[in-house]
């Protein structure tokens, strides 16, 4: 087992977590915040988009069964990397599309991987893509989100989709 992390900002990360925590090789997540200039900032603090921060998920997987060109292309097909600061009905900074590299030697394969994303989309990519300075843990209230509240209208309506959608990226 070779584990790697890596954290990756598309949007809510509600959604992020649903989709990342039943990918197979993944072996743990954990929402948070990154990308900001704010000390152990707050969901409050980072939803009012003046922390600087991105609302992340951290992702530890297992390279030795999910590579993380698979990570990456699960991220460009699980969120519109075209849109600045958005996704969906959710717009802000802290909703920005983002990649946020933990080894030096993530970083190539990130641009690689961001060159072979730009050939499918026919805007271009707005992804931030840098070095991890800092990752703050989400509460525990935002942990495991969509498995607590599945019934939830946002759940419903914006993250069963992307699980769905997943099922057709995971297929050969």
């Amino acid at each position: 087992m070779k584990n790697e992390k890596i954290v990756l900002g598309g949007g809510c990360f509600w959604c992020t977590e649903a989709v990342y925590s039943r990918l197979p090789g993944v072996v743990s997540v954990m929402p948070g915040y990154a990308g900001g200039e704010t000390k152990n900032p707050t969901y409050a603090q980072v939803g009012t988009g003046r922390t600087g921060h991105a609302e992340v998920l951290e992702v530890t997987f297992d390279s030795s069964v999910v590579p993380l060109e698979d990570i990456l292309a699960v991220f460009f097909a699980m969120h519109d990397p075209t849109t600045l600061n958005r996704q969906g009905a959710d717009t802000g900074t802290q909703y920005r599309s983002v990649i946020l590299w933990t080894n030096a030697a993530q970083e190539l394969r990130i641009m690689t991987a961001l060159q072979k994303a730009r050939t499918r989309f026919s805007s271009p990519i707005v992804t931030e893509v840098k070095q991890l300075e800092t990752f703050f843990p989400a509460e525990e209230e935002h942990r495991r989100y969509y498995d607590r509240n599945q019934d939830a209208p946002y759940c419903s309506i914006v993250i069963a989709p992307k699980l769905e959608k997943l099922k057709d990226v995971l297929r050969p």
